[in-house]
């Protein structure tokens, strides 16, 4: 059995824990029994305790995603659609795991942890962009992945209190937000038609700011 395999276990019998004793060492050492295995592995394998498993959680809940997106035909959706589809297909993956999800956000948010919360965070939404299709290698690039930031963190907060049936309230919530984001990139596009159109001295400004930026 790899090492992965061994991650994912202990992390599947964790979460089953998390919801009663917290995102915590006692959840993990829980669940690494459970899985069968002493904690001279777990110190292995997540050498970096919680911190270190809510990088897998982050990563396993990405693969299996993408793994799911593979079987859409995204190609011949709307990139909108495909972007709703693996926002939601993300969240409903992690659906059995609510609660948990809802415990490792509050671990996520406290100060020490936000800088790990916003690299997961990106690891995520790129994942969603190359997903579907995207191969922007210009500043549209984190343009893209800065919205999505935005509209994925947004859905999850908003998923994890979601009371209404089959999380109804959720994607209706989701469909507002990548409706009002796939605005933003025609406004910009039209401001920067409209900036190339100014007198030359504004277009002189821009070249040097440019310069600056790329030196």
């Amino acid at each position: 059995m790899s090492d992965q395999q061994i991650k994912d276990d202990i992390l599947l019998a964790t979460l089953s824990h998390v919801p009663f004793d917290g995102w915590t060492q006692k959840a993990l050492r829980r669940g690494t029994i459970d899985a069968g295995h002493g904690s001279s592995v777990s110190l292995r394998l997540f050498p970096g305790g919680l911190v270190a498993l809510a990088e897998h959680l982050s990563a396993y809940a990405d693969r299996l995603m993408q793994k799911a997106l593979e079987k859409q035909n995204l190609d011949e959706m709307r990139v909108r659609d495909r972007i709703t589809v693996a926002v939601r297909c993300r969240l409903e993956l992690m659906q059995p795991h609510r609660e948990a999800m809802r415990r490792v956000a509050a671990f996520l948010t406290l100060p020490s942890n936000v800088p790990l919360a916003t690299r997961l965070t990106y690891k995520t939404v790129n994942a969603m962009w190359y997903a579907a299709g995207d191969t922007a290698t210009d500043f549209n690039f984190y343009t893209k992945r800065g919205l999505l930031s935005g509209v994925y963190t947004s859905t999850l907060l908003y998923w994890l209190n979601d009371e209404s049936g089959d999380c109804a309230e959720t994607w209706s919530f989701l469909d507002r937000r990548i409706g009002n984001v796939m605005k933003i990139p025609g406004y910009i596009s039209r401001a920067q038609k409209t900036i190339a159109r100014l007198p030359t001295p504004w277009n002189l400004m821009r070249a040097l700011r440019n310069t600056r930026v790329t030196r």
